[in-house]
Formats: C-alpha cells, sequence, structure tokens
C-alpha cells in the first residue's frame, strides 16, 4: 500500500473528490444496536455523501455485509435524492466482501466474487470491473440475490459452530474428547466438514450476520429459531470459558474474587490482530467483575478495549503468566504452541490452566501430576 501512495492510491477526507471516480464502492461496517438489531447508519451516512457528489455516468457498488433488501430499500433512494435515477443516470449492484484474514491461500485474487445488479446491464458492468483484478466473478440474477449470499454463507458457519459447541459441552459431561472426536470424523472424505468448538466467535461477519438476517425474516412473519438458537449457544460459550477458570481455581483452593488471571489470545482468530468481537473482551469483563485481577498478552494484539477498562498485552508470555493463579487460552496463535507447560506452569502461583482452543495436546501434559488442566471439549475433571 505504501508503494502505491500519491502514486495510484489517494486517500482523501475531500468528498469533492467522489466527483473525479468512475466507481464509488461502499465498504463500511455494519454493527448491530443493544437490541441485536442491524444499525445501517453508516451505510446510510455513506449514501448521502455520494448523493450529494453523484455525478451522471458514475456507478456505485455497496460490498457491506447487510441484509437482502438493502440496496435497493436503502441505498438506492438515498442516491435518487441527487435527482439521478438509477439503472439510467447511473449504475448500482451489490457485490459481498470475501476476505478471510490470515488466509494465505485464498486471497483477494483467486477468491470468486458475486455480484448483482439493480438489472442485468449493471450486473455486467459491475462484473467487468471485478473481472480485471479477481480470476472468477459469479454473477446472480439481482441485488437481493447477492446480499442473501453472504447471509447463507456466514449463517452456516455460524450453525455449524454452534453445533460443535454444543456437543462439546455434552462429550465434556460424558468424559469424551471432543477434538478428537471431530479429528476422527474429518477423516470421512464426504458428506461431512470440520468445525471446531471455542470460547464464542468474533469478528465482522459471524456475530453479526445471522442477525440481519433474523431481523428481516421476522418482517415476513416468520421467526427465525435455528439461527438464533445458533447465536444463543455460541454467546453462551464465553459464560462456559468462564466456568472453566472458576472451576480450575476451586480444585486449587481458590476463588475467582482476589485471583490474577492471564488472559492469552486477544484476536478473534489465529494470528491475525483483529479484535472485532474477539470473546476475549466480553470474558475479561466477566472475570473482572467476578473479582479478578487480570494480566493478558497477545503477541499480535498491542491493547483491547472492554467496559471494564483498556488492557495492554503484557511484552511478553512469561511477564503475562508470572504470579498468575490461572492462565485461559483463548486464541489458538501458532506461536501459543512453542511452549511446554512445565515451562509455562512454573511462572504461576498455581498451574491452572484452561485451554479453549485445544492449544495443548494430552501427551504433553500427562506427566504433569500437578497440573489443573481444563478445556472446552475436553475430559474434565470436575
Amino acid at each position: 500500500m505504501q508503494a502505491c501512495l500519491n502514486k495510484s492510491f489517494f486517500p482523501t477526507f475531500d468528498s469533492e473528490q467522489l466527483k473525479k471516480c468512475d466507481f464509488l464502492i461502499i465498504c463500511v461496517p455494519t454493527p448491530l444496536n443493544e437490541a441485536c438489531e442491524p444499525n445501517l447508519d453508516y451505510v446510510k451516512a455513506a449514501c448521502h455523501t455520494i448523493s450529494q457528489n453523484l455525478q451522471k455516468g458514475q456507478f456505485v457498488i455497496l460490498e457491506s455485509t447487510t441484509y437482502p433488501g438493502t440496496t435497493e430499500e436503502v441505498v438506492l433512494p438515498i442516491l435518487e435524492e441527487s435527482k439521478l435515477k438509477a439503472g439510467i443516470d447511473f449504475g448500482l449492484a451489490y457485490s459481498p466482501e470475501r476476505i478471510d484474514p490470515g488466509n494465505k491461500r485464498y486471497t483477494v485474487e483467486n477468491t470468486p466474487k458475486v455480484v448483482g445488479g439493480i438489472n442485468e446491464e449493471c450486473t455486467k458492468i459491475a462484473a467487468f470491473l471485478y473481472g480485471s483484478l479477481i480470476q472468477t466473478v459469479v454473477q446472480v440474477q439481482n441485488t437481493k440475490i447477492a446480499e442473501a449470499v453472504k447471509m447463507v454463507e456466514n449463517i452456516f458457519r455460524n450453525v455449524n459452530i454452534a453445533l460443535v459447541n454444543e456437543l462439546s459441552i455434552i462429550f465434556e459431561k460424558m468424559e469424551i474428547d471432543s477434538w478428537e472426536v471431530i479429528r476422527a470424523a474429518a477423516s470421512k472424505p464426504y458428506g461431512y466438514m470440520p468445525f471446531y468448538p471455542g470460547p464464542g466467535v468474533g469478528g465482522h461477519c459471524i456475530p453479526l450476520d445471522p442477525y440481519y438476517m433474523s431481523y428481516k425474516a421476522k418482517k415476513y412473519g416468520i421467526i427465525p429459531r435455528f439461527i438464533e438458537t445458533s447465536g444463543e449457544i455460541n454467546n453462551f460459550m464465553k459464560v462456559h470459558a468462564v466456568n472453566l477458570v472458576e472451576c480450575g481455581l476451586n480444585k486449587v483452593n481458590k476463588n475467582m474474587y482476589g485471583s490474577t488471571v492471564a488472559v492469552l489470545g486477544l484476536a478473534y482468530k489465529k494470528n491475525i490482530e483483529d479484535t472485532r468481537e474477539a470473546p476475549a473482551i466480553n470474558i475479561i469483563e466477566e472475570i473482572v467483575n467476578l473479582g479478578a485481577k487480570v494480566k493478558v498478552y497477545d503477541p499480535f494484539v498491542q491493547l483491547i478495549k472492554t467496559k471494564v477498562g483498556v488492557f495492554h498485552s503484557e511484552e511478553n508470555i512469561y511477564n503475562a503468566l508470572r504470579g498468575a493463579d490461572c492462565s485461559i487460552f483463548l486464541t489458538d496463535h501458532d506461536f501459543f504452541r512453542e511452549f511446554s507447560l512445565e515451562e509455562l506452569s512454573k511462572l504461576m502461583n498455581s498451574p491452572v490452566i484452561v485451554d479453549c482452543k485445544n492449544i495443548v495436546e494430552a501427551n504433553s501434559r500427562s506427566n504433569l501430576k500437578e497440573l489443573v488442566y481444563l478445556g472446552i471439549g475436553k475430559v474434565n475433571k470436575y
């Protein structure tokens, strides 16, 4: 990006510059409000800015994740406040963003791009633009279908993660290692796709997108029970993670109140620095509210903001663990697998480790008799 700065890449706060562009692509956040309903304020604000500068012959594409109907019901009317007509004076299409942070195999260039316009001509023009950059472009009939594609992709993931999360809690009670079950099930070459349990879902897509679909479904008189139940299960996993911390401390005759807990892993997924909607946020808040002191460490994240304060990552993992009564792994960074349990537990006041992402394999902890080890989807002796 630095190599292109002021050559082919010109960031600006001057909205007048929009008049010089051929294509205007909206990529703003689409968060939820306190009631878990869509907040399209950023989309609307972007559309108002474009409307005030829109020129005949320009083309607008919405990429922000949203419920089916947004482009035609929200974006189009605001843009037409310019007195220009969509599909005649300017083009309009929707193309869902498809980026998997940290994925080195599938990048922008080789991940197929879905596009749908408000008419056939708009679809073809949008496809032509993306086709100049991306190997495969999938054209669909209209904007609603393109918007629905992103909903299906992320609801699919949310539902399947919720399924394995629920199974992991059941298997814990049955003293069955969920991770070994999933590993064995994944050997089947057809009809099965592995998903893994954890302390909740994070990022801008999976925790939010299902509620966009749920909101729209209710407008049609449909109660999306499956979608909403999946969200509830995944949210509960944060509570379950905190419960495991309490159980681990109780096993060494300590309470959460007054203890020091080291939270390891702040990003919402491995090997990246993104903390958006990360489970660590709510887990830290709950641990602090229960009276514990929290130290945090993430090799990729400098700080994390919560309702109970801003937590700065310790200089290294040793500082985070030194003096801790319990440590909890929330993100499966490859970095964390480089350390032995024996090495880490010696730094702690009490060797209580909660593993939410299968960081520690069974054979590496079998000889540590004094270690208290609990984990999501593990055989936990409460």
